[in-house]
């Protein structure tokens, strides 16, 4: 483990809805220039966990760490403009404004024109549809592309800690490699990276480090490649039968 302060550190989470415990004593780390991911079933809390991080949702108990110092409180806004940016599950573009409209939405807490300007450039050379496709309502996309502009509008925060939830929800088996070869291209061009993810198969290809969460709960943590190849992991997330 790194002797350096990791870019996000969690340490004995737990979130309640009513009196219903949804997370239950989290802890994890994000070391800055990585990808980690949150794998797990519906209902595990994956969700949660970046919820909480990005200050939507407050814990019952725990800490969350950014950059060494403690969030508790901090406005969702405040956390956007310090670089810590969710890209929400279910992609929630604004259908009626256009592709363009929803990419400034993004750097709505940003005062540099000229540096707003060059990430519209950057994304939309990032994803070149977007860029045909710049006048047309959101509404109008396909839902692979309406997950391109999500991810896009939250590039247009300059996050320092990309917070990605379910980002292959939904699409198409080419799409779904389109969007994780993109995640990598982001990460390797400085962002860090959480990511949560049903397809696992995926999402510990392109991660360093994962944990697996069960019904609130880490049950499992290591190195992607190592819970890659744990049999129980194989058994429940990646359909593969170990060989007796």
């Amino acid at each position: 483990m790194s002797a350096a302060v990791p870019i996000l550190e969690v340490k004995d989470l737990e979130v309640r809805y009513g009196a219903v415990q949804a997370l239950r004593g989290i802890s994890l780390r994000v070391e800055k220039g990585s990808i980690v991911t949150l794998v797990g079933a519906n209902g595990a809390g994956k969700s949660t966990v970046l919820k909480t991080v990005s200050g939507l949702l407050e814990p019952a108990a725990g800490s969350v760490l950014f950059e060494g110092g403690s969030i508790a409180g901090t406005a969702p806004h405040e956390l956007v403009s310090r670089g810590l940016v969710q890209c929400p599950e279910g992609r929630g573009v604004f259908p009626n404004l256009t592709v363009e409209e929803n990419l400034d939405l993004g750097a709505y807490t940003r005062r540099d024109a000229a540096g707003v300007a060059a990430d519209l450039a950057h994304v939309l050379a990032l994803f070149p549809r977007l860029q045909d496709r710049r006048r047309q309502s959101a509404g109008t996309l396909s839902g692979g592309e309406q997950q391109m502009l999500a991810i896009g509008r939250a590039l247009m925060a300059r996050p320092v800690l990309l917070l990605l939830d379910e980002p292959s929800l939904g699409l198409a088996p080419q799409m779904v490699e389109t969007i994780f070869d993109t995640i990598v291209r982001i990460n390797r061009e400085g962002s860090t990276i959480l990511l949560v993810e049903q397809n696992a198969q995926m999402a510990l290809e392109v991660a360093s480090r994962a944990y697996v969460l069960e019904t609130g709960r880490i049950v499992l943590e290591g190195e992607a490649r190592e819970v890659r190849q744990n049999p129980k992991v194989k058994a429940a997330y990646l359909g593969e039968q170990s060989r007796a």
